[in-house]
């Protein structure tokens, strides 16, 4: 009996590209039916990247499993009435062919905290940045001493966030190591 009473995370199916939405209205209803001691948490884990654009680096954080939400809960009678009836959400993910027969599965204790453990690290750490150049492109120098020379990428640092150009200074072929937000590709 004391078995059923403990909390868990569950994953709950949402409609593609509205688990922000999702999370609202159950995190609403939870609050409404005063079981914020059943269903103490939901969770839309995403990943922060950073990205080249116009010259600048912009950050931008992604959705790790579109279409899921985690929820943490009892699962009582309640919740699992409440859950399927909410907009945008199709209910929880089951395990079983028996569509009459079928609960909910938990996830794992080790996948959880893979999960989470994933999400804390993403959140704190700079994830990888998508490289906007190619070996061999023609840019431009918009940052730092030599702003305004143009040059083409030699070779790509994508460890460092930098690029090799090679610029003409003087008629004399130099090559200068620069981070990606100080060249932009010449059009």
């Amino acid at each position: 009996m004391a078995e059923e009473n403990v909390k868990r995370w569950y994953v709950v199916r949402t409609a593609g590209g509205k688990e922000k939405k999702a999370k609202e209205y159950i995190e609403k209803e939870v609050e409404a039916r005063n079981l914020g001691n059943v269903l103490t948490q939901v969770l839309i884990p995403t990943e922060k990247y950073y990205q080249i654009k116009n010259g600048k680096r912009v950050s931008a954080e992604r959705i790790l499993y579109s279409g899921y939400v985690l929820v943490e809960c009892v699962l009582t009678p309640e919740i699992l009435a409440l859950i399927p009836s909410l907009p945008n959400v199709a209910g929880f993910l089951c395990e079983g062919k028996d569509k009459d027969n079928r609960t909910p599965t938990p996830i794992g204790e080790d996948e959880m905290n893979r999960i989470l453990g994933n999400v804390d690290a993403l959140a704190g750490a700079d994830e990888e940045t998508l490289v906007p150049f190619v070996v061999g492109e023609a840019v431009k120098v918009i940052d730092g001493p030599f702003n305004g020379f143009d040059g083409d990428v030699e070779e790509i640092m994508d460890d460092k966030r930098k690029v090799k150009v090679m610029v003409k200074i003087f008629g004399r072929k130099t090559l200068l190591e620069l981070n990606f937000a100080q060249v932009t590709k010449n059009i």
